[in-house]
């Protein structure tokens, strides 16, 4: 004689679904997580991609208008989001145009200058640029590599600038603005998150002008 089927009890089916739809669930938040890293890390750089292209082509447009022969004849600033500068570091491979402004939406589109400190034209002063580390095409992912006498150049209208690297260092988040304190010399001053992945420190870079150029 067959064994009669026994169905499983209400409580039993009912606790099969709640698992059932927290799994489906966990997966679902799996998926959008890995998709936003690979936005993060990944995705953004096709915005940056775009933006890096159109400030490329503004900065051609610039330095094939005729610019004022003496800096000093500069305007007080360049407009902000509009190109600033092209910055080339050979020793970890950057090249890379630098947005004027350091905002969110600004860092966005490449490196950014921050807009109340010297520019790469003026007698004195430290030049400050920022930039992403692991997202926008991470333009500083590297900056850790440089060294002492690595060269750094600017490409602007008003001429190209030279820089040898001094100093490599870490420093808390908090009270990291004091980079950007102005020197008496021609300077300059790279500034990025650290560790990679995280924000709770900065990575800095100085550099001195080279007067010899």
């Amino acid at each position: 004689m067959a064994a009669e089927r026994r169905e499983p009890s209400q409580g039993r089916r009912g606790w099969r679904t709640i698992v059932h739809w927290f799994g489906m669930a966990c997966l679902m938040v799996a998926a959008g997580f890995v998709g936003y890293i690979g936005w993060s890390l990944w995705g953004t750089g096709l915005q940056t991609a775009e933006a890096q292209e159109r400030l490329r082509s503004e900065f051609r447009q610039v330095i094939e208008t005729p610019a004022p022969v003496d800096p000093a004849q500069a305007p007080d600033r360049v407009p902000l989001g509009d190109a600033y500068a092209q910055i080339e570091i050979p020793a970890i491979d950057v090249n890379f145009m630098v947005v004027q402004g350091t905002s969110y939406e600004d860092l966005k589109d490449g490196p950014g200058h921050y807009p109340d400190t010297a520019d790469p034209w003026d007698d004195t002063g430290r030049v400050a640029i920022a930039g992403h580390r692991t997202t926008y095409q991470a333009p500083f992912f590297d900056l850790e590599g440089l060294a002492t006498g690595d060269v750094i150049t600017l490409r602007t209208r008003y001429g190209t600038y030279g820089y040898e690297v001094d100093e490599v260092f870490v420093i808390p988040a908090e009270g990291s603005g004091r980079v950007l304190t102005q020197t008496p010399r021609p300077t300059l001053v790279l500034t990025t998150c650290n560790p990679k992945y995280s924000s709770s420190e900065r990575l800095i870079v100085t550099a001195r002008r080279d007067e010899t150029a």
